[in-house]
């Protein structure tokens, strides 16, 4: 996978913009990367060990670090940072982004719990 042409963390460090060659630009909100990061912290190391991430409603990226020519490493406000978002994983959240959303929002009513800390 091609690196993406623009990742753009935006003043208020809320939003990362991506834009891929073969996509329009979007705009990833910090809640979903920190939510859905590719850590094992979040994603377990197999689907039954996935932990739904709650109350990051207000999360922000404080640094956004190069790794080697294939992926970047976020760096949130609440001192999360062990997710390395591959270009491959960066484009999957981009052309996926309002069915991944809505299936995390859903997984978080499914469990009661909330956005907010």
């Amino acid at each position: 996978m091609k690196p993406p042409k623009e990742l753009r963390v935006s003043k208020d460090r809320s939003v990362m913009a991506v834009l891929f060659s073969d996509a329009e630009p979007v705009e990833l909100s910090a809640e979903m990367l920190r939510v859905l990061s590719p850590s094992a912290e979040v994603q377990g190391h197999s689907p039954e060990q996935r932990v739904t991430v709650s109350g990051k409603r207000h999360v922000t990226i404080s640094r956004a670090e190069p790794v080697g020519n294939y992926a970047v490493r976020l760096v949130f406000s609440d001192g999360h940072q062990s997710g390395i978002f591959t270009w491959a994983y960066l484009h999957e959240l981009s052309t996926s982004k309002e069915a991944k959303w809505q299936w995390y929002l859903d997984d978080l009513k499914q469990k009661g719990l909330s956005r907010d800390a």
